[in-house]
């Protein structure tokens, strides 16, 4: 793996945060009555100085606090709007990523397993696993009956896009397999319905729903990336960075937040 290819999630993740941070400002600013924002704010500012001001006159302090939560709660009403243009496009953004940050394809030689969940576990010993030829057994399939699993071992001695075959209940269905230095698009799971469920973690067409296959597994590696001495998923990275550009941003454009 060369160095760019080591360090691409990060670079990545960086100039994600930069563009996601300053699109939230800006966004922001063209969502939201700033004056009314700037107005509450100010209140909030007002009313903290006077709690510190006049400690020892407790009608004034106690004044002071339930005006300080009524124009918390008027800030928050004008912030909810702005949110929401916010969130939603930013899931989305996020699920897709995911695709490709959340887990590492797998390497040359590295072992993984590829992991069957069926409805019932009598069917297990008429299952089995089609592999191209790029790909090899490394152990025989072990069999879970209390939890209406096989699993096999596999290998694989090239780089790319793969589609293995598992036959079961006289049907033969396929999931994606990715082997890659770099970064590229993977889908650990294969799914049958759980429409909710496929949207987070599959990017695959689903199971048939009269198949006796409930779900396939292929155990990509999770990716963590380094920065600033630490260990990062990339979702909480890319928050935070996201969070610090459009403060810095925010500052720059003199956009009420």
């Amino acid at each position: 793996m060369t160095l760019l290819q080591s360090h691409a999630p990060l670079v990545l993740v960086l100039l994600l945060s930069l563009v996601v941070g300053l699109l939230m400002v800006v966004v922001f600013r063209y969502t939201s009555d700033q004056k009314a924002i700037r107005v509450a704010k100010d209140h909030l500012k007002a009313h903290l100085l006077a709690v510190q001001l006049f400690q020892d006159q407790l009608p004034v302090v106690l004044t002071s606090y339930w005006r300080i939560l009524r124009n918390t709660g008027r800030y928050l009403q004008l912030a909810f709007k702005p949110l929401l243009y916010v969130i939603i496009p930013l899931t989305c953004l996020i699920v897709q990523l995911d695709r490709y940050l959340g887990f590492m394809p797998l390497q040359i030689g590295q072992p993984f397993l590829v992991k069957a969940h069926l409805e019932n576990a009598e069917a297990l010993d008429q299952t089995s696993l089609q592999l191209p030829p790029e790909m090899t057994l490394t152990a025989p399939p072990v069999l879970v009956p209390e939890r209406n699993e096989i699993v096999w071992r596999v290998a694989v001695e090239k780089d790319g896009y793969y589609h293995l075959h598992i036959a079961a209940g006289g049907e033969s269905l396929s999931k994606s397999v990715v082997v890659s230095a770099g970064v590229a698009r993977t889908s650990p799971l294969r799914l049958r319905d759980r429409w909710w469920e496929r949207l987070f973690v599959s990017g695959e067409p689903a199971l048939p729903t009269n198949s006796p296959i409930q779900s396939i597994k292929v155990n990509y590696p999770e990716r963590n990336i380094s920065f600033a001495w630490l260990e990062w998923n990339w979702i909480w990275l890319f928050f935070v960075l996201s969070l610090i550009s459009g403060f810095i941003f925010k500052s720059i454009l003199g956009i009420e937040i």
